[in-house]
C-alpha cells in the first residue's frame, strides 16, 4: 500500500491481530470506527498483504465522488468506491455488485467521522450487506487517529503520534439474524476493540504529546 511507509513514518502505529484472522476467506467486509481521514491507510497498511491487496474503501459519494480531482484521487491511492449518504440512489447497489464479484470491502458504519474521537451508532448497511452476500464481517478499532488528525486537519499532527489499530476476529451472521441484530453486534465487538486499545499504554494524547 503506497501510503503505508508516509503514515507509519509521521505516527508511531501499533498493530494487533486476532490470530483468526489468517483464516479469512478472499471476499469479505471490514467494519471500522472512523474519527479522521487516516483510518482508511492505517487499515490498509495494518491488514496482512493477502487481505488488503484488493480491499475496496467506501468513500463518502457527495464528498469524495463530486469534485473531479478528489475523485480520481481517492479512487487511485484507496481503491474507492462511492457510497451514498443522501439516498440519493446515484450510487445505490454498487456496494453488492463489488462483493457479488469477489472485492473485499472497508465500511465505516458510522457513515462519517467522530467529532470527538467516540465510536458513534452504527447504520445498518454492511450488516446488511454481509448478510445478502453471505460473506463475513471483519471488525476493526482505531484509537488514537483522532488525537493525531483531527476533523479539519488535513496532516497529522507533530511528534509522531501514537495509534493503534486492533483487528479482531471474523464475525459470521447467524441464520435469521436480522440487519439490526448483526448491527448491534458489530458495533459490540468494535466498541470492546476500541476500549481495550485506548485504555492501553499504545494511544497518547494531545496534551502528553505536548508534555513529552
Amino acid at each position: 500500500m503506497m501510503l503505508k511507509p508516509l503514515v507509519w513514518s509521521l505516527a508511531r502505529v501499533h498493530v494487533r491481530t486476532h490470530e483468526d484472522v489468517s483464516r479469512m476467506p478472499k471476499t469479505f467486509i471490514v467494519v471500522s470506527n472512523h474519527a479522521s481521514h487516516l483510518d482508511a491507510p492505517l487499515i490498509l497498511g495494518a491488514l496482512p498483504r493477502r487481505l488488503s491487496r484488493y480491499l475496496a474503501a467506501g468513500a463518502a459519494a457527495d464528498y469524495f465522488f463530486e469534485v473531479r480531482w478528489r475523485k480520481w484521487i481517492t479512487a487511485l491511492v484507496f481503491n474507492a468506491f462511492p457510497v451514498d449518504r443522501t439516498r440519493s440512489g446515484s450510487h445505490s447497489g454498487v456496494s453488492k455488485k463489488l462483493l457479488q464479484r469477489g472485492v473485499p470491502l472497508l465500511i465505516f458504519p458510522e457513515g462519517g467521522r467522530s467529532s470527538n474521537g467516540r465510536v458513534g451508532r452504527f447504520k445498518p448497511g454492511a450488516a446488511a450487506l454481509s448478510i445478502a452476500c453471505d460473506v463475513p464481517c471483519l471488525p476493526v478499532a482505531i484509537a488514537g487517529a483522532h488525537e493525531a488528525m483531527p476533523r479539519g486537519q488535513w496532516w497529522p499532527s507533530r511528534g509522531r503520534p501514537r495509534v493503534a489499530v486492533s483487528i479482531g476476529a471474523p464475525i459470521y451472521p447467524k441464520p435469521a439474524e436480522t440487519s439490526a441484530e448483526f448491527t448491534e453486534r458489530l458495533s459490540q465487538a468494535v466498541r470492546r476493540l476500541h476500549d481495550e486499545i485506548g485504555a492501553g499504554q499504545h494511544v497518547q494524547t494531545s496534551a502528553q504529546r505536548r508534555a513529552a
